[in-house]
């Protein structure tokens, strides 16, 4: 394992945790530098505002996963404390080798105890579910379907136009009676409908959008009600209360465990993924930072997504994600039900720079042509349950601008225009004039197709230029 300030930085919870133990690390706050013989435990003490110092210590045992521990009373993991041991150690500090301290001995037999029993429960038989409590639930939501089935129902009858006299606050109250319900999908959605109410009562210059975007949540939720009912029914009457291959799921506002998408097949060994960009937005409706990485499979091409959410009320205790430089090797890949760029979990993976043979087979692995991701796009976001955009690694032939707009060309000549998406909250376009140089032959173009109502018609938002020699980021 090779330490790097990369590494350090994406095992914190926040830029400002990374920051206050390189302070600690600065000022000479660690004492007692240990370490096993092996070098797969650090340990030092670390002056703290109290007389008694805090016992810090790193297990390495999984190098990407280290173990960080401490006696501050911090709720943030990794402490600073743990990383500025980090930062002790990068810095090339030297450590004392020593018996592993009989506490830390204590906590790793735990800890591996912990793990043989996940891995066994792993390879067992999967728990029958609470049945009665299961039914219990499923009519539950069978009775906020009924409640968001009304709503939907009197709103399209009234016309959208009715938005700028509605009271927000409507909107809100049925949001909180769903989430009751266990429809958390279905309370985002009427979320989002009173944010597009107060934003006409706000601004009536955006009247305009604010229907248009007021009907595609309307359309998705007559949908997802429709085909909710039918799936919750057919489970209550059989009893299926399993988890199965479905977006309806999520869309109910359903949470995939790691042992669910296990137990359905969801799932593949030892995969290999590149990181072709990465975006961050906040989401008004649900109070959420997300942080998106876009993944591309060297070994088949498959392009898939990361999402790591961080609620604005735990943010400083949940781990920020970033940008992800080399190959990263998985050895178990969690994928979720879907279509398109499906999103993926794993629990660990190590990292190491990609080879020289690696980068150069990357664009190869692109679309020849946009006629075929335009029409994969459209077979996806007609989907009333789907995202309005899909992921695309294109083949470049020529880019860039004809009058204002920058236009991408495949080597058969078929043409798109690359604009900024308004749902992504990232400007990137531009950014193509301020690539330092030309753009080599045999490149490709990462970025998300979608539909732009403005002139009803597909884009290509940029966000990486993919060459034989580097990944050139045009956000992160």
């Amino acid at each position: 394992m090779i330490l790097t300030e990369q590494m350090i930085q994406l095992q914190a919870p926040n830029p400002a945790a990374v920051e206050n133990g390189r302070k600690l690390w600065k000022k000479g706050s660690f004492s007692g530098h240990c370490r096993t013989e092996d070098g797969s435990l650090y340990w030092a003490q670390c002056a703290g505002s109290g007389k008694t110092p805090y016992q810090v210590s790193i297990d390495w045992s999984v190098p990407d996963a280290p173990v960080c521990r401490c006696s501050c009373p911090s709720r943030q993991f990794p402490c600073k404390h743990a990383l500025g041991l980090m930062f002790e150690q990068l810095s090339g500090q030297k450590f004392e080798t020593a018996d592993i301290p009989q506490d830390i001995a204590g906590k790793r037999a735990k800890q591996a105890a912990r793990t043989a029993k996940k891995e066994a429960a792993e390879t067992s038989k999967p728990k029958k579910p609470n049945a009665a409590a299961q039914k219990k639930k499923l009519a539950r939501q069978l009775e906020g379907l009924d409640m968001a089935e009304k709503m939907v129902n009197d709103l399209v009858f009234a016309g959208v136009g009715t938005l700028s006299g509605s009271s927000a606050q409507t909107y809100d109250k049925l949001a909180r009676d769903l989430g009751s319900c266990y429809l958390t999908g279905l309370q985002t959605a009427f979320t989002r409908i009173a944010l597009t109410v107060r934003q006409v009562q706000k601004d009536p210059a955006q009247t305009e959008r604010a229907y248009a975007e007021a009907l595609r949540i309307l359309v998705s939720l007559r949908s997802t009600i429709k085909k909710s009912r039918v799936f919750l029914q057919k489970k209550l009457e059989e009893g299926g209360f399993s988890p199965e291959d479905s977006t309806l799921f999520e869309a109910l506002g359903g949470v995939w465990k790691l042992e669910d998408l296990r137990a359905i097949g969801s799932f593949r060994e030892n995969v290999r993924l590149v990181q072709l960009s990465f975006d961050a937005h906040f989401d008004e409706a649900k109070k959420e930072y997300v942080e998106r990485g876009w993944w591309l499979d060297p070994d088949g091409g498959t392009l898939f997504q990361t999402r790591n959410l961080r609620p604005l009320k735990a943010l400083k205790y949940v781990k920020g994600d970033d940008s992800r430089f080399g190959l990263l090797e998985i050895p178990a890949l969690y994928i979720y039900p879907g279509e398109g760029d499906r999103r993926v979990r794993w629990e660990t993976a190590s990292s190491r720079p990609l080879t020289a043979e690696e980068q150069a087979a990357l664009p190869a692995l692109a679309e020849p042509q946009l006629a075929a991701a335009v029409k994969r796009t459209k077979g996806v976001i007609k989907n009333a349950l789907a995202p309005k955009f899909l992921a695309a690694l294109v083949s470049i032939g020529r880019l860039g601008r004809i009058g204002d707009f920058f236009i991408l060309e495949d080597p058969s000549g078929g043409r798109i225009v690359l604009r900024d998406r308004p749902g992504d909250q990232t400007s990137s376009t531009a950014r193509l004039a301020m690539l330092p140089r030309e753009i080599p032959a045999g490149s490709a173009l990462f970025g998300l197709l979608f539909y732009d109502e403005g002139d009803r018609s597909l884009c290509l938002h940029p966000q990486s230029v993919v060459t034989r020699s580097e990944i050139l980021r045009l956000q992160y």
